[in-house]
C-alpha cells in the first residue's frame, strides 16, 4: 500500500464519520424522505452504514500493520543502540584493568574482607556483608585462594591473581550503562534521552574510576539501578495488576532493593524512593471508585509482601549466609560480646570450660557491654604533657591481647598470696584490678579525662601491685542484692571509684595517635549511664572447677540485632583521623576535590578520582532548574492554566506514568539540597560538630 492511500485514508476516515454524524441528524428531521428513498430501491440507511463500517475497518488494519512495521523497525534501532553503548562501556571499564599492579585505596579493605570469606575468618565492618561476599566469590571462582595480606596502598599483587575480582566489578560498572539506558528508555519513551543518559555514565570520569577496581561503590550502584529499573517496569503493567508480569516486575523490585541495602546502607535512599512511589500509586487507587474494597486491599497487601516482606526475607538471608561461612575466630571479635565470641571455632570461648564464680586472685578481662565495646586494656605508654597527669595509660581495646589481662584482688591485700583460702567476688566488695603486664593499678582521680572533660581520666597507678586509695573500686552489679556473687559471661555489673564516686566507662571515642587510636576508658559521674556496664569475658583460676559455656551462643535473631547494633554504633563513631583527606560538605555538588587511588612520587603510577567537571557541574545545576521548573509547573497546574503545553504534557495520557515519579524525586532532591545546605550552614557557623560535617571521599 502506498503512502498516497494511507494518508488519504488518514484524511477520509475522519471525515466519513462526520458525515455519519450529520446523515442520522439529518434522519431524525427528515424521516420521511428517507422512507421514499427507501421505496424508490437506492441504497437503505443501514447498506451505507454497513458499507462505511467496512471501510473504517480497512483503514484501521492498515493503519495496524503500518505501526507493527514501524514498532519493530523502531525497535531494532533500540536494541542495536543499547549493544553499541554497552560494548563501548565494557570497553571503557576494562582498558587496562591490571594496572597499577598494586593496591589502590579502599582495596586494602575489601579485598582482605573478600580474603577473610575464602578462608572463613570472622571480621567485623561498618556495612552488611552481600558486597564483600560477592567480592570474594568472584576471587574464589578466578583462581584466587585468599592468601594475600592486602596490607596497605602500594603494595605489590605478585603472583596473585587480582584480576578476576576487579573484572567482576568493572563488570557491574559496566552494566550501569545499559541499566540506565533501558530505564530512560522505558520512563520517557525517548531514544534521545536514553543515549545521553548512558553517554553521562559513560563520559564520567569518576565513575569510570571507581569500576576499576575492588570496591563496593559499583556493586551498590548496580543494585540501585536494577532496583529503580524493575520499578519503572512494574508500573508499565499497572493497567494490568495481578498478572504474571506485574508480579514479576514488583518481586524483582523488592529483590533488589535488599539487595542494595545489603551492600551499603546507603542504599536506603533508593528505598525511598520506591515507597514515595508506592504511597502514591495507593493513594491514587484510594481516589479511583471503579476499585471495590477487596481491590484495594488485594494491592495493599500484595505491595507489603512484595517490597517489604519479601526485601527483609532477603536482606536477613545474607546475614545467615554470612554468619554460616564465616564459622571460624578472627580480627573482628572483639567487636561483639562475649555470647557471641562463644560460637567462633577458635575462640578462647569457644566450647571453652571456665570458672563459673569470679574468685579473688583470677585473672580476668573485662568487656564494655555497648555495641562494639572494647576490652579494658593498659600499655607501658604514658598520658602525653598536658593531658591530665603523666601516668600510664589505659584504653578500651576490641582486639584480643596480652595487655588485657588483669589480676583482681581485695582491696587490702597487697601483693596477693596465692595461699589465700577461696574466697569468691560478691556484689558490694571493694576490689583492685592489677595490670598483668605492667603491675599497675586501675586508678582514676579529679583531673579531666582526655576527650570527655566532664568526665574524669582513668590511669594505671603505682608499682608493682602497691598504689594508693585512688585504686580501689566498688562492684556493684545490676538488680541484685547484697552478696550475690559475678558470674563470668553473664553478669552485668559497675565499677564504682570507691572515692569519686564515679563509674568506669569507655565509648565510641577514639584517642590520638599518642593513644594508638584506641577507645578512650572515663569515670563517668553520671553513675546510670548504660556505657558504664561490664562483664567478666575471659576468666582465668587453676584453684577453681571448669564449667562449659555452650549454652551461651546467641540464636540467629539475636546475634542479627547485635550485629545491627554494633554496625550503627561504628557508624556513627567514624571520624577522620590524623592527616586523614576529607572534604567539606560545600565542596560536595561541585567536584571540588577527588581522592587520590594511587600514587604519590611523580615516578609512581598514578590514579586520582574525580568526576567529570562537565557533568557534575551540569547536574548540579540541573538539579536547582529541575526544583525551580517543577514549582512552576506546580503552580501553573493548581492554577488551572489549562493552555499550558507543559501542564497539557504533564497530564496528558502519554505521560500519566511520569508525573508520579517527576514527584518523587522532586521531593528527594528537595531533601537532598535541604540537608547539603544545612550542612554547609553549620559547616560555615559552627565548630562543634566537625565529625558530623566532615566526611571521607568515597
Amino acid at each position: 500500500m502506498s503512502d498516497k492511500m494511507i494518508k488519504e485514508m488518514k484524511h477520509n476516515g475522519p471525515v466519513r464519520t462526520k458525515k455519519k454524524h450529520k446523515q442520522s441528524k439529518d434522519r431524525s428531521k427528515t424521516k420521511q424522505s428517507h422512507d421514499d428513498t427507501n421505496k424508490s430501491g437506492l441504497p437503505t440507511e443501514s447498506n451505507i452504514e454497513t458499507k462505511e463500517t467496512e471501510i473504517e475497518k480497512e483503514t484501521s488494519r492498515h493503519l495496524s500493520e503500518l505501526s507493527s512495521i514501524t514498532l519493530t523497525e523502531s525497535t531494532g534501532t533500540k536494541w542495536i543502540v543499547c549493544v553499541f553503548v554497552t560494548a563501548l562501556a565494557f570497553a571503557s571499564r576494562f582498558y587496562k584493568l591490571a594496572e597499577p599492579d598494586h593496591i589502590c585505596w579502599d582495596e586494602t579493605h575489601f579485598g582482605k574482607m573478600g580474603s577473610y570469606y575464602i578462608n572463613r575468618t570472622f571480621f567485623f565492618d561498618v556495612h552488611p556483608p552481600l558486597g564483600k561476599m560477592l567480592i570474594g566469590l568472584a576471587g574464589v571462582l578466578t583462581g584466587y585462594n585468599g592468601s594475600f595480606p592486602f596490607e596497605k596502598p602500594g603494595d605489590k599483587y605478585g603472583e596473585i591473581n587480582y584480576i578476576g575480582m576487579r573484572a567482576f566489578c568493572a563488570t557491574l560498572g559496566s552494566l550501569l550503562v545499559p541499566l540506565s539506558y533501558l530505564t530512560v528508555l522505558e520512563f520517557y519513551k525517548s531514544l534521545p534521552a536514553a543515549v545521553l543518559a548512558s553517554f553521562i555514565i559513560i563520559f564520567d570520569t569518576g565513575c569510570l574510576t571507581i569500576s576499576q577496581y575492588i570496591l563496593l561503590d559499583p556493586i551498590l550502584l548496580f543494585f540501585i539501578m536494577c532496583a529503580t529499573y524493575c520499578l519503572i517496569k512494574c508500573d508499565h503493567y499497572k493497567s494490568h495488576p495481578f498478572t504474571f508480569q506485574w508480579w514479576t516486575w514488583m518481586s524483582l523490585t523488592g529483590f533488589f532493593l535488599a539487595c542494595a541495602f545489603s551492600v551499603k546502607w546507603v542504599g536506603l535512599f533508593v528505598i525511598l524512593l520506591a515507597g514515595f512511589k508506592t504511597v502514591f500509586d495507593l493513594w491514587n487507587l484510594l481516589g479511583d471508585l471503579s476499585q471495590t474494597k477487596t481491590q484495594l486491599i488485594q494491592h495493599f497487601l500484595a505491595r507489603v509482601l512484595c517490597l517489604i516482606v519479601l526485601p527483609g526475607i532477603v536482606y536477613m538471608a545474607w546475614f545467615l549466609v554470612h554468619f554460616k561461612v564465616l564459622a571460624y575466630s578472627g580480627s573482628g571479635d572483639g567487636f561483639f560480646s562475649s555470647a557471641f565470641q562463644s560460637k567462633l571455632i577458635g575462640n578462647s570461648l569457644y566450647q571453652t570450660s571456665m570458672p563459673e564464680d569470679l574468685a579473688y586472685g583470677s585473672v580476668i578481662t573485662l568487656k564494655n557491654q555497648r555495641p562494639a565495646g572494647g576490652l579494658l586494656h593498659s600499655h607501658w605508654h604514658l598520658y602525653p604533657e598536658g593531658i591530665g597527669a603523666e601516668q600510664q595509660q589505659v584504653t578500651a581495646y576490641t582486639h584480643k591481647d596480652e595487655n588485657n589481662k588483669w589480676i583482681i584482688r581485695k582491696a587490702e591485700s597487697n601483693p596477693w598470696d596465692a595461699k589465700t583460702p577461696i574466697e569468691f567476688v560478691q556484689n558490694g566488695d571493694l576490689i583492685v584490678l592489677e595490670h598483668i603486664a605492667t603491675r599497675r593499678n586501675l586508678h582514676s582521680h579529679i583531673e579531666p579525662a582526655p576527650l570527655t572533660p566532664r568526665h574524669y581520666q582513668v590511669t594505671g597507678y603505682g608499682e608493682k601491685g602497691a598504689g594508693d586509695a585512688n585504686d580501689v573500686w566498688k562492684v556493684q552489679i545490676v538488680d541484685a542484692p547484697d552478696k550475690q556473687r559475678i558470674k563470668t559471661v553473664r553478669t552485668k555489673f559497675r565499677l564504682i571509684h570507691y572515692l569519686i564516686g564515679c563509674a568506669l566507662h569507655s565509648h565510641s571515642k577514639t584517642l590520638p595517635k599518642w593513644g594508638w587510636e584506641q577507645l578512650e576508658v572515663t569515670c563517668n559521674p553520671h553513675v546510670r549511664d548504660k556505657q558504664n556496664l561490664w562483664n567478666i569475658e575471659d576468666h582465668y583460676n587453676e584453684r577453681l572447677p571448669n564449667s562449659s559455656f555452650e549454652v551461651f551462643a546467641p540464636s540467629f535473631v539475636e546475634s542479627l540485632m547485635e550485629s545491627h547494633a554494633v554496625m550503627a554504633q561504628s557508624n556513627s563513631g567514624l571520624k577522620p583521623k590524623e592527616g586523614e583527606f576529607t572534604s567539606r560538605p560545600w565542596q560536595w555538588p561541585i567536584n571540588y576535590k577527588g581522592q587520590r587511588f594511587s600514587g604519590v612520587n611523580e615516578s609512581d603510577y598514578r590514579v586520582y578520582l574525580l568526576g567529570n567537571p562537565v557533568i557534575w557541574w551540569g547536574n548540579s545545576v540541573m538539579l536547582v532548574v529541575f526544583c525551580v521548573v517543577a514549582c512552576i509547573y506546580a503552580v501553573m497546574a493548581q492554577r488551572k492554566i489549562e493552555d499550558s503545553v507543559a501542564v497539557k504534557e504533564l497530564k496528558g495520557s502519554t505521560h500519566q506514568q511520569i508525573y508520579p515519579m517527576i514527584f518523587e524525586q522532586w521531593l528527594l532532591v528537595i531533601a537532598w539540597l535541604g540537608l547539603t545546605l544545612l550542612s554547609i550552614l553549620f559547616d560555615g557557623t559552627s565548630s562543634l560538630f566537625p565529625p558530623l560535617l566532615s566526611r571521607h571521599v568515597v
